[in-house]
């Protein structure tokens, strides 16, 4: 996962490796920016910042020298497209780590970058290719898959705790506790840390951990209860409204956009 670059290396560099479930990627820096798509399986990201999940089909961007760390979960294929400075600007990737759709143009470009040999380094199909898939990563549409962290030591471990365990039915007042606050000082300290509520943190936790659970296999039903909605029709109508779709839709989209 750890990727070292030299001077001959164009200035996107195309690579898939697979890795089986369970593999994690201890805390890391790479120096070029790292554009990873997780053609099967989901992975989780966790960055001083904050944490995300990827579904399959979808793709994370990792400023280049953010210290991160990933998790997969189920079996991934994976396509990194590391991108030096001036090719991550020009895609208008900013300096902040994001998750991102990815077109069927993009995933074509992706295989299209793999089959180029080595030796086609100066070739025009490889400039066209390469400067395409640039300009492609640059019109994706960003997608709500994460959630801050609190960088104040109390908050910091309360949240870490969810995020061991995350649920519904953690309150406030739970919250509070765990961070040894009063509920009013823990609201405005969350508030001020993370820039939502709770309920809404807590609401995008565990609609994190939902996909990355149900990219795995899980029923909705099973999801649903696991992480404490009162129904399957409860947790389908947050996940429609925050993801634009139902999870069967969802994830039937990204069974039917794989190429790989």
């Amino acid at each position: 996962m750890i990727k070292t670059f030299d001077d001959n290396d164009p200035e996107a560099l195309v690579t898939l490796r697979k890795y089986p479930s369970g593999t994690v990627f201890a805390r890391h820096t790479h120096p070029r920016g790292q554009f990873a798509y997780a053609a099967t399986g989901a992975l989780k990201m966790f960055t001083d910042l904050g944490n995300w999940v990827v579904p399959p089909q979808r793709a994370i961007w990792v400023p280049g020298g953010v210290p991160h760390e990933m998790h997969m979960r189920g079996d991934v294929l994976m396509l990194n497209t590391y991108l030096d400075a001036q090719a991550a600007e020009r895609a208008g990737l900013g300096q902040r780590c994001q998750a991102f759709e990815v077109s069927p143009l993009l995933r074509h470009l992706l295989e299209a970058a793999l089959a180029i040999e080595p030796a086609a380094a100066s070739s025009v199909r490889r400039h066209c290719v390469l400067t395409l898939l640039i300009d492609e990563i640059g019109t994706l549409p960003a997608l709500p898959l994460s959630a801050p962290l609190p960088a104040e030591p109390r908050l910091a471990r309360a949240c870490q705790r969810f995020l061991d365990a995350p649920s519904q039915t953690v309150s406030l007042d739970e919250m509070a506790e765990w961070s040894n606050m009063s509920r009013r000082t823990f609201t405005r300290h969350f508030n001020d840390s993370t820039g939502m509520t709770f309920v809404a943190w807590r609401q995008q936790v565990c609609l994190l951990e939902a996909t990355a659970q149900l990219s795995q296999g899980a029923s909705i039903t099973e999801v649903a209860f696991a992480l404490g909605f009162s129904s399957s029709s409860a947790f389908t109508s947050v996940f429609r409204r925050n993801l634009g779709d139902s999870p069967a839709r969802y994830l039937a989209k990204s069974k039917a956009a794989s190429l790989f």
